[in-house]
């Protein structure tokens, strides 16, 4: 039965790869892995898809020694120090507070506890306990709160509306504690998306973000899922958001990708239009993307995020070299969208790596030419 199941998921994954590998502008054949003619994407030095890393979108090695140190020791005082020493108002501390609150989320999941045995994520328990004052700790709380009513229960149930409340208290106690922070209140967003907030609500919500950190890019990928056609708004006030952050967004800043998001939280079911990935708002999109890119800070957070996304969208548009300047940027870390959606990001990142790299040598590509 198990050779069946790989049989017909192989059956699958050439419908999908299909119309991909045939191309007007030099055929791409497929081949099997091995033959002489594959594009092998180890000839660029990418990452094998069994060692990609799907817990963050690019490195932070600070953050993955304190997160081994944490998981191994149970002991929370290195998270604790970490993210007092974290800049409040920058886009890294909101991803750390994130990647420790779902590192406890995960924990738990693996291990519910039991009569004889501490469940998964004590640490946290511990770090409030021990210190109730410690404005990091309080931050973390109320993130994995939020995260485990979305991973637990239903939206819409009495018991995922239950632990939203409970997050909605932990995020005003972490902004009690920490009065400049606006984590807490970007923990909020994803409340105010659970529970519905009134459209006042939540732009009540916004103006406290945007007093305390106005170009701040996790907060607005947060807002964006409220204002999204399949929550509280529509396509059109999804789109006004994304495009009015873009028109403000200072230099350097990555907040002339939002369009991009916009857009890719409103991709059709399924695409019936020909040539929608070639599309004028497709393309505008993906331009004011790049843009923000080329003129980011090399070491901004959100960078990988935007490189993650046009990846994606620079593939299906078949911009073969652009999405491969992207990847040599990124590979080796899939922890963003769109690939965390998918039940294997690793996979669903290197599909598109594969159809990336087969376009560019079908065009005359080579690691020659892309390192040159």
């Amino acid at each position: 039965m198990e050779i069946l199941w790989v049989l017909m998921a192989l059956v699958m994954l050439g419908f999908v790869l299909l119309p991909f590998l045939r191309r007007r502008r030099g055929v791409l054949e497929q081949v099997p892995p091995g033959h002489p003619d594959a594009a092998d994407p180890a000839n660029y030095g990418f990452v094998p898809t069994e060692e990609l890393d799907v817990r963050m979108p690019g490195p932070d090695q600070d953050l993955l020694d304190v997160l081994d140190l944490v998981q191994r020791t149970q002991d929370y005082r290195a998270a604790s120090q970490l993210l007092a020493g974290t800049e409040a108002e920058g886009e890294l501390r909101w991803q750390r507070v994130q990647a420790f609150a779902g590192a406890a989320s995960l924990e738990l999941r693996q291990r519910p506890g039991g009569i004889h045995e501490t469940p998964g994520g004590q640490w946290l328990r511990v770090w409030r306990a021990e210190a109730p004052k410690d404005a990091g700790g309080a931050a973390v709380q109320a993130e994995f709160l939020v995260q485990q009513a979305w991973r637990t229960s239903t939206p819409g149930t009495d018991e995922f509306r239950i632990i939203m409340e409970e997050a909605r208290d932990a995020c005003g106690q972490a902004a009690l504690l920490a009065p400049g922070d606006p984590v807490p209140y970007i923990v909020e967003l994803s409340v105010a998306r659970g529970l519905g907030y009134s459209q006042p609500e939540f732009e009540q919500l916004w103006l406290k973000i945007l007093d305390r950190a106005p170009a701040h890019m996790g907060a607005h990928l947060a807002a964006l899922h409220y204002w999204c056609e399949k929550w509280h708004g529509s396509r059109k006030l999804a789109m006004e958001f994304a495009e009015a952050a873009a028109a403000r967004a200072p230099r350097g800043s990555l907040l002339a990708a939002m369009p991009l998001f916009a857009v890719f939280e409103h991709l059709p079911e399924v695409n019936l239009v020909s040539g929608f990935y070639q599309s004028e708002v497709v393309t505008k999109a993906i331009h004011g993307a790049l843009f923000a890119v080329h003129a980011a800070r090399p070491g901004d957070p959100v960078l990988a995020h935007v490189r993650h996304l046009l990846i994606f969208f620079l593939v299906r548009s078949e911009r073969w070299a652009e999405a491969m300047n992207q990847l040599i940027h990124v590979d080796g870390h899939v922890g963003a969208l769109p690939w965390t959606l998918s039940p294997d990001p690793a996979a669903e990142f290197a599909v598109h790596r594969a159809l990336a790299v087969a376009g560019y040598e079908a065009n005359g590509g080579s690691p020659a030419t892309l390192a040159g």
